[in-house]
């Protein structure tokens, strides 16, 4: 299949062929007739593609911020490719459209396969969406129209923010695409729109179907709204205006009348006039999107639906309310089709707008075949005669599942530097994987795993997906005989632990199997091990990680998805621990705040650590420091020495030396070099099967010492998994 992308870089867009997205438990996938560019939104992101370095940070004041921030912790280095990497990324583009269901999820009951529908998804052959967003077309909307539905919605909820009452005088800033809508829906609601823009078309075209529209740059629109309204001023003003001006502030104070409202649907300067506003009393609010449900991950990707005698209008409602009203033609967008353009010319589309000053929205037509051939692989024939010759002088060719940013910034460069081969990149959605395999030069792109496991050339898996389907793929990978690489951490629960170990023990032939627990193969690690070799069982050992602050509703704190942040991520200093003491953990004892969040997604910890050495150590992890501080120290003493590493950029040594390196280096690199040097040389794992189980219990463990506010001796957890 093809989409439209933009290269964020240079502003220029294309078409990327993809393999065709795996249709999730909640998601519906769908052959897509009909999209729309809006030329208001689309064409401002195509301007900020086009736009230099310097210009793209002066419209982001926020994102400069934060990379100075990143630099102060990470390193200038690290910060540069990380931004680089997310320049580097095409965006798809838009977000109104309307198709055919092909496919439905498995807990998807409220569509079928060959019903007509709407979605939020971008411009291409076939999107695949959470059933929240999307609806069902009425049998006498057309595509067209149904297409301009989600783009409608973002104007309806403008209104519904507004809550507008029959009579009501409401004035328009900003007559473009989501301007127009806006008053039709305002004329439909029962009140009297007053349309405002500088672009005389524009108020033309408002004019064929409102009495009040007006030029504010030929006009005197305080002396012609005093008129209309008898000298009391409008009820409100809804701005759907993009412009970095404070000027639809500042005429929407003087426009309203006492206790006013006031609504921003627009990308606008907000710097309220406070005296005018105190004056009248004014009511300022901003409208999100589509509707309620926006952002919010249980209802975009989970799937679940606010109740409606809670939130009347959703999203998704607000959807089929703007259906509703094309289906009784009480509104009709056809007047805001500017154009109709074949999806195989769509980039001709984006370059043409840019100059076209006098169009609302270009209509994308796509085949409307019945037949749909759907691939679930790309394959990319012109790397395939380098990629023979590399085979030849590799004992690595591996698959690749998951292309996040650990895949793309860290561990893609690393493996290409390597004299390793990538054949096959697999994601669940397509993208991410064709855009990935195209830079590490691998053969196929997919979204199926079975083109990874079943695959004889392929003798490694790397894994970097999310965290809860990390047992079950190094299970089929381990089954098929290959390799593992897999991202922290090997396991979410006990029960999935047990499978990996029945599986791995009844193995003959036992490939390698690592799990990223970089921290210990970084330089700075290497040295203080020099420095403390025989004083192991002797060490104290404290560990502080100043974590950042992540939002609960986000996934790593999901127990099912993300199993938390100590489980998820903590894993991996607790695995430092035994790199440093050459020994595993004996018993754990935790401690946290008190939160009325769960323990598993309590992320301010004291987390206490006895080694089958003697050795003792202390991990203090938690989020709630500050941005300004280091993010990671360690302090480890033993026999009359002490060491500090700051943030894996120097050690400082008390009693020994010390040491510094030019960038921060937390042991990915070497990490991954030993990885493959243990599979070429047919050695072990790096990390013992035993140490990466006794780390992954451990983690459970500490839940568990929350949970009972007792000491856990990793015994009791082993004693259940071989039961």
């Amino acid at each position: 299949m093809k989409i439209m992308l933009q290269d964020l870089k240079n502003g220029e867009t294309f078409i990327e062929d993809t393999p065709v997205p795996n249709c999730g438990l909640n998601e519906i996938l769908i052959k897509i007739n009909r999209s729309v560019i809006s030329l208001g939104t689309e064409k401002s992101i195509v301007q900020f593609g086009k736009s230099s370095y310097l210009q793209k940070a002066k419209q982001q004041p926020d994102k400069v911020k934060m990379v100075q921030n990143k630099i102060k912790t990470d390193g200038l280095i690290p910060t540069f490719n990380a931004v680089l990497t997310k320049l580097n990324d095409p965006m798809p583009l838009g977000y109104s459209n309307a198709g055919v269901v092909i496919e439905t999820g498995s807990n998807v009951n409220e569509f079928k396969v060959g019903d007509r529908v709407i979605s939020n998804g971008h411009h291409a052959e076939i999107v695949c969406i959470n059933k929240n967003l999307v609806a069902k077309i009425p049998e006498n909307v057309s595509d067209d129209q149904a297409s301009f539905s989600v783009v409608s919605s973002i104007s309806l909820q403008g209104i519904r923010v507004f809550k507008p009452t029959l009579g009501e005088y409401v004035v328009v800033i900003g007559l473009g695409l989501l301007g127009q809508i806006t008053m039709d829906l305002l004329k439909i609601n029962g009140c009297i729109p007053i349309g405002i823009d500088l672009d005389q078309y524009k108020v033309d075209i408002a004019k064929k179907r409102h009495h009040h529209v007006f030029n504010s740059s030929k006009e005197n629109i305080n002396a012609i709204i005093h008129e209309i309204t008898n000298s009391k001023g409008v009820d409100g003003v809804i701005i759907t205006a993009a412009t970095k001006s404070n000027g639809p502030i500042e005429n929407s104070v003087e426009y309203c009348r006492k206790k006013g409202r006031i609504v921003a649907v627009g990308a606008i300067n907000m710097d309220i006039p406070r005296p005018l506003f105190y004056e009248k009393e004014l009511e300022f609010y901003i409208s999100t999107s589509y509707g309620p449900g926006r952002y919010d991950s249980n209802y975009e990707v989970k799937g679940v639906d606010y109740p409606l005698g809670y939130v009347r209008w959703t999203e998704n409602r607000n959807f089929q309310a703007i259906l509703q009203l094309l289906n009784s033609k009480t509104l009709n967008l056809e007047y805001l089709i500017s154009k109709k353009i074949k999806f195989k010319n769509i980039d001709t589309a984006y370059k043409e707008m840019l100059s076209d000053t006098k169009a609302f929205s270009y209509l994308i037509e796509y085949n409307e075949s019945k037949q749909t051939i759907k691939s679930n692989k790309i394959e990319f024939y012109n790397t395939k005669e380098t990629n023979n010759s590399q085979k030849k002088s590799s004992t690595i060719i591996a698959g690749l599942i998951g292309a996040g940013n650990f895949s793309k910034v860290t561990l893609g460069p690393i493996l290409l530097k390597s004299n390793s081969k990538i054949k096959t990149i697999v994601t669940s959605k397509g993208l991410s994987g064709t855009l990935l395999a195209r830079k590490l030069k691998a053969e196929m792109s997919s979204t199926s795993s079975e083109d990874i496991f079943s695959d004889n050339a392929i003798n490694t898996v790397i894994i970097t997906t999310r965290h809860n389907s990390h047992s079950d793929l190094v299970i089929k990978a381990l089954k098929a005989g290959k390799h593992v690489f897999v991202e922290k951490p090997l396991a979410l629960q006990l029960s999935e632990l047990k499978n990996i170990v029945d599986v791995y023990s009844k193995l003959e032939k036992k490939p390698n199997l690592l799990v990223g627990f970089n921290r210990r193969f970084s330089p700075l690690t290497k040295k203080v091990k020099k420095i403390f070799k025989g004083s192991e069982s002797r060490m104290v050992i404290n560990i502080i990680m100043n974590a950042g602050f992540i939002p609960a509703d986000v996934w790593v704190h999901d127990p099912k998805s993300g199993g938390g942040r100590i489980i998820g991520e903590g894993c991996h200093l607790i695995d430092l621990v035994s790199a440093f003491t050459n020994s595993e953990v004996e018993s754990i004892y935790s401690t946290a705040l008190k939160s009325d969040v769960s323990h598993l997604t309590n992320d301010n910890v004291s987390i206490n650590l006895k080694m089958k050495n003697g050795a003792i150590a202390s991990i203090q992890y938690f989020s709630n420091g500050s941005k300004m501080s280091p993010k990671e120290k360690v302090f480890i003493s033993a026999d009359g020495k002490s060491v500090e590493i700051d943030n894996w950029r120097k050690i400082k040594g008390y009693g020994c030396s010390s040491k510094s390196l030019w960038v921060q280096d937390k042991g990915h690199n070497n990490e991954v070099n030993e990885f493959i040097d243990s599979i070429k040389n047919n050695a072990p794992s790096s990390i013992s099967f035993e140490s990466l189980i006794n780390t992954t219990l451990t983690t459970f463990a500490h839940v568990q010492s929350l949970d009972e506010k007792r000491m856990i001796n990793i015994e009791e957890l082993i004693r259940k998994l071989i039961i």
